[in-house]
């Protein structure tokens, strides 16, 4: 059982905390209007892990961005997976190098996560352990901007305007998701107030 207090508190981001496994680059960061096809290219990416992990994949998810009918997004698919425990890298990671995805990092103090990067279709596959509260905050946001289109509004401008001041001094995809940060702090508050846990 995930308590209110682990799922209302945010996380700041420590890159002295983060393993690399894949050195972090810049690149030209695009937000580019919804495409009703990245339901389809999530349906891809979840086979190919569902069918490397098997009954591994505690639960497989589509977050993020991609995951809200009519939001702009960065043309690539989020998912959240599900296993039994994350440092336990023998018994997911080989598996899902084996389906072309790649690990790019790990974040032992926060919550274990491990991240991968796929292609054809692009996507970033975050993998967590059971009753995480990383993977309940993805579901609280998708799940609020699905339902309140004047925040889809509002978080596609924070993202054009996030992508287009990290792009003009070359900076990286998490110097775009600290400039966009603030905004998406504010949605949660108010779908956590929604909810009752705050």
């Amino acid at each position: 059982m995930i308590r209110r207090e682990e799922i209302t508190q945010h996380y700041a981001y420590d890159p002295a905390q983060v393993d690399r496994v894949v050195p972090e680059v810049v690149e030209h960061v695009a937000v580019v209007p919804y495409d009703a096809g990245w339901s389809a290219a999530y349906a891809v990416v979840a086979e190919r892990i569902g069918a490397a992990l098997g009954p591994g994949a505690v639960a497989v998810e589509h977050v993020g961005s991609t995951s809200v009918p009519g939001l702009a997004a960065k043309p690539v698919i989020d998912v959240d997976v599900t296993v039994a425990d994350p440092t336990d890298e023998a018994a997911y990671v080989p598996a899902l190098e084996a389906a072309g995805f790649v690990l790019q990092l790990r974040e032992p103090r926060w919550h274990e996560h491990r991240a991968f990067r796929g292609a054809e279709p692009r996507s970033n596959v975050h993998v967590w352990g059971p009753d995480c509260p990383e993977v309940e905050r993805h579901r609280i946001l998708r799940d609020w901007l699905r339902e309140h289109p004047e925040d889809v509004e509002r978080y596609a401008a924070a993202k054009v305007g996030a992508a287009e001041a990290t792009n003009a001094v070359g900076g990286v995809v998490m110097d775009y998701n600290a400039r966009k940060e603030p905004v998406v702090r504010a949605i949660l508050e108010r779908a956590f107030r929604a909810r009752g846990l705050l």
